[in-house]
C-alpha cells in the first residue's frame, strides 16, 4: 500500500442518500460493497459511467478469466497497487492461477518456465505499460493464441486496470477487511 490512510475516504453507508443507495444496491446485494466503490461514490456521475466500461472488462471480456486475471495482477504489480493486487490475487486464484502463475505476475515475461501464452500475455502487458504499444513480434505471437476481439479486450484490460491502479494509489483506497497485499512486493 502506498498510503497508510485515504486521501479521499470511502463514503460509508451512514452517509448515503437515496441516489447513493440506488448506485450501491447491486454491490450491497452481492456483498461486494468494497472500498473502491465506496470511494468512487464520492463522484457519482463518474462512478456510474465508469461502471459501464469496468463491467465489460470484468464480466463481458472475451479473454478467458484466468488469462485476464494474470494480466490484471501484472498491471497491479507494475503499478505498485496493493489494493488491486489484494483483490485480484483472490479472484485470480479462484480462476485457476497457482503459485507459479501468481509469481509470474511479479517476475514478468522473463520468468523461467512460463508457457508461451503466459509469456506473451505478460510481454504485451509490459509493452503497453512501458510504451503504450504492442510490438510487431509480440502482436504476431498474440495472434497465434488469441482472436482479434480477445486482443482488443487484452489492450482495454491493461488500460482499465492501469487507470484503476492510478486512482486506487492516488486516492489512498485502503484494503477491505479480510484482505492483505499477500506476496505483493513493489518493484
Amino acid at each position: 500500500m502506498r498510503l497508510d490512510e485515504p486521501r479521499v475516504g470511502a463514503k460509508e453507508r451512514a452517509e448515503w442518500d437515496d441516489a447513493d443507495e440506488v448506485i450501491m444496491r447491486p454491490f450491497v446485494d452481492s456483498d461486494s460493497d468494497h472500498n473502491v466503490f465506496k470511494t468512487l461514490l464520492r463522484h457519482p456521475g463518474l462512478f456510474k459511467r465508469w461502471l459501464v466500461f469496468a463491467n465489460h472488462v470484468l464480466f463481458k471480456s472475451t479473454l478467458p478469466l484466468r488469462d485476464k486475471e494474470l494480466v490484471i495482477l501484472r498491471v497491479g504489480h507494475r503499478c505498485r497497487s496493493g489494493y488491486e493486487w489484494a483483490q485480484h490475487e483472490v479472484i485470480g486464484r479462484k480462476a485457476g492461477l497457482g503459485d507459479s502463475e501468481v509469481q509470474s505476475a511479479i517476475e514478468g515475461p522473463a520468468m523461467a518456465g512460463l508457457n508461451d501464452l503466459d509469456q506473451c500475455l505478460l510481454q504485451a502487458t509490459d509493452e503497453l505499460l512501458d510504451d503504450a504499444f504492442i510490438s510487431d513480434s509480440t502482436w504476431r505471437n498474440l495472434c497465434t493464441h488469441l482472436n482479434q476481439k480477445q486482443i482488443v479486450d487484452l489492450i482495454f484490460t491493461v488500460g482499465q486496470y492501469n487507470l484503476v491502479s492510478m486512482a486506487l494509489n492516488s486516492l489512498g483506497v485502503q484494503l477491505d477487511d479480510g484482505l492483505s497485499p499477500g506476496k505483493f512486493s513493489p518493484e
